[in-house]
């Protein structure tokens, strides 16, 4: 019989992406999730557990060679905090220990850092150091922007230069992204995964813009006529809340635009991706940004 390997999330973005990768190898995959989807594609393909961080944790990770995490939370909202998927975390790396699991992948993110003034970067970093201390062998994988098909960034950026008549970046616009496809960052994953030793990995495609000429770029491949302006945070964050309340959402968070503004979505490593971003772009130009992709509705409701 197959290896098998658990991902948490397949059912989602990265894990969908991850879970097709090891099952491409021919490896058996088991999902851990909070809502079964009997429609989704790899419905059929994968073994479904609860994502619950309970004492059932240990049974749903039982067998199981390598844990692929990418379980996580974008931002805080009533019960839901960064605290609180820091403590989930842990209790899965630590029932991972218990069940006897051979190797954790665990995706971070690009410039995690315990003293950011950031929550999301320094939840993130937290939980790179419980990894480190449940001792086991693992790997670190941090992306900085990712793209592809259903992502909800550059999706929702093109959705805004499609509907409203001015789209607005904070400061001078100057700061770098360093966007990396769903697929490379898999593919970082999976090739994490077979390695045996403890390693830290950023997961960042080949190119970089300055994020005005970056979000340009996405309005001119697809043909948008919003007007592009420079505005101050607390500008942008209140456009951005006008916004929610027709899209029923969180667009942007301050911490997200802060993190832009610090060009944490950039590596400074050799780049892994190597699937570039423009191409991609206009290959998708006839379905990105056409409808809004909600947060809230994703992941909340």
């Amino acid at each position: 019989m197959a290896e098998l390997d658990v991902v948490t999330g397949a059912f989602s973005y990265t894990g969908r992406h991850i879970a097709e990768a090891l099952l491409a190898q021919g490896r058996r995959v088991r999902t851990l999730t909070r809502r079964a989807d009997a429609s989704h594609p790899l419905s059929d393909r994968v073994e479904v557990a609860p994502l619950t961080f309970d004492d059932s944790l240990g049974e749903s990770l039982n067998s199981a060679d390598t844990l692929y995490n990418t379980y996580w939370v974008r931002f805080e909202r009533g019960t839901t905090t960064f605290d609180g998927a820091v403590d989930n975390t842990r209790r899965l790396f630590d029932a991972a220990k218990r069940a006897g699991v051979r190797r954790i992948v665990h995706v971070s993110v690009a410039n995690a850092d315990a003293s950011s003034p950031f929550p999301y970067f320094r939840g993130k970093a937290q939980t790179e150091d419980a990894l480190r201390n449940v001792e086991i062998p693992y790997a670190i994988v941090r992306p900085t922007l990712v793209f592809g098909p259903d992502d909800i960034l550059v999706n929702n950026i093109a959705w805004g230069l499609r509907h409203v008549p001015i789209f607005l970046v904070v400061g001078d616009g100057r700061s770098l992204v360093q966007p990396i496809s769903v697929r490379d960052t898999a593919s970082v994953c999976v090739d994490a995964g077979a390695r045996e030793d403890d390693v830290t990995l950023d997961a960042a495609g080949p190119d970089r813009w300055a994020y005005e000429d970056f979000v340009r770029m996405i309005g001119r491949t697809i043909g948008a006529r919003a007007r592009i302006r420079h505005s101050s945070t607390r500008l942008a964050l209140a456009a951005a809340r006008i916004a929610g309340t027709f899209v029923r959402d969180v667009v942007v968070t301050r911490d997200e635009l802060g993190a832009l503004e610090a060009g944490l979505l950039v590596s400074h490593e050799s780049p892994l991706g190597t699937e570039r971003f423009e191409p991609w772009l206009v290959e998708h130009t006839d379905v990105l940004g056409r409808r809004y992709t909600s947060e809230l509705g994703r992941n909340f409701r």
